[in-house]
């Protein structure tokens, strides 16, 4: 028995595809091969928008970073051995790069240089960041997956002040992905994959976290991903595997079901538009993106701050 009435279906259709010219082989890593996992063309994650509003996506099998222009339009920005995944602007015009194999890197918009940021904490190195999102203040907080999961507890959660301090926040989290605080910054959001529920993490005064627990289960697919924050508190919830963005309340209750019209392997979002009232979707088994009209706008992204 549903505990909630079904949430409003919101349809999405294709915004921009991934050019013939930028698809080839290419597979994430050896584990997906012995897993038995298909190579793909392209694998589209980490959408943010710079304040001319173009889209920045980036390509984990290849290491590659593109720039989407306003009316749809593919340019290649940057290509290097890595493995990027979750991308945010600064609103200084830095890009960073949540990068599996190398760690939290920094991108030149200009030239496509990419140096690290990040790649270690102490003297251990970092297992495999995963998503970032940067506070009202410039805190960066970003999630470090590597291969945890509910047979390795040790995910964790960073957060690096402006003034240079790095604090890991927690460390055990099976599979820490998708990461956003709320608009009061009173909570930090976790995606925990593997377990395929949102965390939520209560942020104390001193900037140390207290009574983090589950917030919301999912069901079916492959666990949460990428997220977004609505303007009233609205938790928007990328859920391969269900071809699905889940929007709950403030409360946790669903509210919405944005429902892809291609692959069923949708991975993260991102407000954009005049309003901040349409919701991009990387659907990354397709080479596209997605667009929703959303009935209501998302926080403003801190590039834009």
């Amino acid at each position: 028995m549903s505990l909630f009435p079904p949430p409003q279906n919101i349809a999405t259709e294709v915004f921009a595809e991934v050019p013939a010219k930028y698809r080839k082989p290419g597979t994430v890593n050896a584990e997906r091969l012995a897993a038995g996992k298909p190579q793909v063309e392209v694998f589209l994650e980490g959408p943010s928008f710079d304040r001319a509003g173009n889209l920045y996506l980036v390509d984990i099998p290849h290491g590659r970073i593109f720039r989407v222009s306003p009316r749809g339009e593919f340019d290649l920005v940057a290509e290097y051995d890595g493995e990027p995944n979750g991308l945010k602007i600064h609103k200084d015009g830095r890009i960073f790069v949540a990068d599996h194999k190398n760690g939290v890197m920094l991108l030149d918009p200009a030239s496509g240089k990419v140096t690290p940021f990040m790649q270690r904490y102490h003297t251990e190195r970092l297992k495999g960041p995963n998503d970032l999102v940067f506070a009202d203040n410039g805190d960066l907080y970003f999630t470090d997956q590597g291969q945890s999961g509910l047979q390795d507890w040790s995910g964790r959660v960073f957060r690096v002040s402006t003034a240079g301090r790095i604090d890991c926040l927690i460390d055990n989290v099976p599979s820490p992905n998708g990461i956003v605080l709320d608009p009061q910054q009173k909570h930090v959001y976790v995606a925990v994959t593997r377990m395929n529920c949102i965390w939520q993490l209560m942020l104390l005064p001193d900037g140390h976290i207290t009574r983090a627990g589950a917030w919301v289960y999912l069901q079916g697919g492959r666990g949460p991903d990428g997220m977004a924050m609505g303007e009233g508190g609205e938790l928007c919830v990328a859920h391969p595997g269900t071809g699905s963005i889940w929007v709950f309340s403030r409360q946790g209750e669903p509210l919405y079901r944005v429902k892809s019209c291609r692959s069923e392997f949708i991975t993260n979002i991102a407000f954009g538009g005049p309003q901040r009232r349409q919701l991009y979707i990387t659907d990354s088994h397709a080479g596209c993106v997605l667009v929703a009209d959303m009935p209501f706008a998302g926080v403003p992204m801190y590039s834009h701050c």
